[in-house]
This record gives C-alpha cells, sequence and structure tokens, in this order.
C-alpha cells in the first residue's frame, strides 16, 4: 500500500522502466519499499559564461535563426543515396553538417534517435538515408519544432537515371547562394494538403537557406526545378518527381534584355514519394504561429528619406498671438517724455487733416 501511495504521488515520473539510448541523461535512482524510481532530471544550469551563451542561443526568438540541416545514414546505406546526401549536402552549405557514421535508426518506427541529433546538432532539418530490400535506396526528410519531430516524407531514387554533380563537367555555383525554385504540375497545387503539397513545402524549406529582405541580381546564379509528372489512365500510379538544378547564364542579345540560358550541373534525380507522416495539428498550429510586436508600427507624419534621415512633421493650430505673455524687457519700456512727445504728434497730424477739408 506504501508503495501504491508513493507511486500516485510522483505521477509521470512514478514507476518508470530503465531506459537507455540517445537524449537521454542518466537519472539517478533511489529505492522505496524494494522498488526502484526514477528521480526528476534536474534542469540545465549553466556552469560558465560559455554554456550560458549555447543556452541562450537555443532559447526561442522572436526571429528564428536560418534552420540548419542535418544528412545521416542508416545502417544499410547504398553508394547511390550516400552520392545523393553528397550533392543535397553541397547545395545546402552553408547550414548544414553531415555524419558519415552508420546510425542504426528506423524513422518511421522510433524517432527518438532523430531528435535526440536534432537537439544535439541544434538542425531543425534531417535528411536520412538508407538502402533496404523492401524500400531501396531511400532518402528519409525531416522537419523538427521544439526538437520533436513534426513531419517526414520518404523519397526512393531511382538508381538507373541519377547522375551527380561531379559527372557534369561545367561551371559551378558559389557556396551559401540561394538558388529560384521552379515547381511544375498539377500535383503541387492540390488545394487539399497531400504528399505533394507536403513534398513541395518540404523542398522549399530545404532549399529557402537563409532569409533575407533585398537580393542582389549578380546572387542569382542557379535555378531549381521541380516537376511532377502527368499520370495519364485511372491506375493508381503517382507521378514521380524530376529533381534538375541548372547554371543561369546572360548572353548578349544585341537588345535591352540580355539573352537568358541554362546548363545542368547536377545532381539529377528522379524520386518516388513512399511513406508519409503528416504533421498532428496542434503541433502544427503552435509552429506557424508568430509572436506578437514584430511588425513595426507605422508612426503617422514620420517618414525616411533616401539618405536613412528620419523626418517629422508637426501640424500647430491656429494661436491667439494677443494673449501672448512676453518679457518685458526694461530697455523697451517708455519714458513719460516719449509718450508726451507721441500725444503731441497725433494732435498735430489731426490738425493738418482739418486743415485739409
Amino acid at each position: 500500500m506504501v508503495c501504491q501511495d508513493v507511486n500516485l504521488q510522483l505521477g509521470l515520473w512514478g514507476k518508470l522502466p530503465r531506459q537507455s539510448g540517445p537524449g537521454l541523461e542518466k537519472e539517478t535512482e533511489k529505492s522505496h519499499g524494494g522498488l526502484q524510481f526514477l528521480r526528476r532530471p534536474p534542469t540545465l544550469k549553466p556552469r560558465n559564461a560559455r554554456s550560458k551563451r549555447a543556452l541562450e542561443k537555443r532559447e526561442p526568438k522572436p526571429v528564428e535563426n536560418p534552420k540548419q540541416c542535418l544528412f545521416l545514414r542508416g545502417t544499410s546505406c547504398s553508394q547511390v543515396v550516400q552520392d545523393a546526401l553528397t550533392d543535397l549536402y553541397s547545395l545546402r552549405l552553408p547550414l548544414a553538417k553531415k555524419f558519415t557514421k552508420k546510425n542504426p535508426i528506423h524513422p518511421f518506427e522510433d524517432a527518438t534517435s532523430l531528435e535526440f541529433f536534432s537537439e544535439k546538432n541544434d538542425a531543425s532539418l534531417l535528411v536520412f538515408g538508407s538502402s533496404q530490400k523492401k524500400r531501396p535506396h531511400a532518402m528519409t526528410f525531416v522537419r523538427t519544432f521544439g526538437y520533436k519531430v513534426l513531419d517526414m516524407l520518404e523519397l526512393y531514387l531511382d538508381p538507373e537515371t541519377f547522375r551527380t554533380m561531379a559527372q557534369f563537367k561545367n561551371r559551378k555555383f558559389a557556396i551559401g547562394l540561394r538558388p529560384m525554385l521552379l515547381f511544375a504540375g498539377t500535383a503541387f497545387e492540390s488545394p487539399v494538403s497531400n504528399e505533394f503539397t507536403l513534398a513541395k513545402s518540404l523542398l522549399v524549406d530545404f532549399f529557402k537557406g537563409d532569409p533575407s529582405d533585398k537580393i542582389d541580381v549578380e546572387g542569382l546564379q542557379y535555378i531549381v526545378s521541380v516537376v511532377a509528372e502527368d499520370v495519364t489512365g485511372d491506375g493508381d500510379t503517382k507521378p514521380s518527381i524530376h529533381l534538375r538544378a541548372y547554371m543561369i547564364q546572360t548572353k548578349r542579345s544585341g537588345q535591352k534584355l540580355p539573352r537568358v540560358e541554362v546548363e545542368e550541373i547536377g545532381p539529377r534525380m528522379n524520386l518516388r514519394i513512399g511513406r508519409v507522416k503528416e504533421a498532428d495539428e496542434s503541433m502544427l498550429k503552435e509552429a506557424m504561429k508568430k509572436a506578437r510586436g514584430l511588425e513595426e508600427r507605422t508612426k503617422k507624419n514620420i517618414t525616411t528619406d533616401s539618405m536613412g534621415d528620419k523626418i517629422g512633421r508637426v501640424h500647430l493650430g491656429k494661436q491667439d498671438l494677443s494673449q501672448l505673455q512676453l518679457r518685458k524687457m526694461k530697455g523697451l519700456k517708455r519714458s513719460r517724455k516719449d509718450e508726451e512727445e507721441l500725444v503731441e504728434d497725433v494732435i498735430a497730424e489731426d490738425d493738418a487733416k482739418r486743415i485739409r477739408h
């Protein structure tokens, strides 16, 4: 009976099985009546200024940092998938990390390890590569919120049509530049959320990089094209997705506008959609919230000129100057002699007017 009372008081932190694995802290144990109970893990407190800055960096912010992407591989991963992960890693630089060791992870069965790696590396996006007999050449795109898995999408890579970036012997784009994105196909335009709208959302989140308000035209060097095939017939075959990357070249045309040409630079991927894990409605609603006070309120009669100077306009009403109290200066005060001379001048002017008339 004593054990039951203790178990009820502990609530969620009562009698728990011992767990092990990535992402779990080492909890201390205490015995009570022959049973073992886990203590509540203490809150993390910084020991020095460096750890304090690291914890503050991971705290929620009104405007979050650019999303970091982590690339992982499973215990069995084909060379084709490894090459594809390397090319995607190159497209994502510098906001990317890549692990080469094998990880016994099954994303759709247990995502605890992915959540651990997400929190450990402060990565909001993950790409996991694996290859099995039932699901060959698979890449799983994972998106997290608060270091918890939000949604996942599994894509199967066609090894026959896959080409790496190294197989295209031409000029490449500079690291850190954001691509222009092109989505074509009726599957991406569905008004109801499905696996293709999820694929579009994940790929946009993957390629968008560091957001900015202004764009330099010289930085628009390459374009990523994602095309969904149009399936004919009443079959259950899902359209495949063709992902291509092209370098943009501007040449002289003899006119005001230049002639634009594109050249494929790789990678070339034909993908099929596999398993899907959609986001929970409550979690998605929380992830889509915007912090209050981010939008700058417009102030009336205040503008900024081309030089960046703030200019304000003040509107004044009509003032009654008759009631204005002025400071009485001693030097401006009239004497009696001046007043008598002024009266005499006024009388003389009146007499002169009478004589004229």
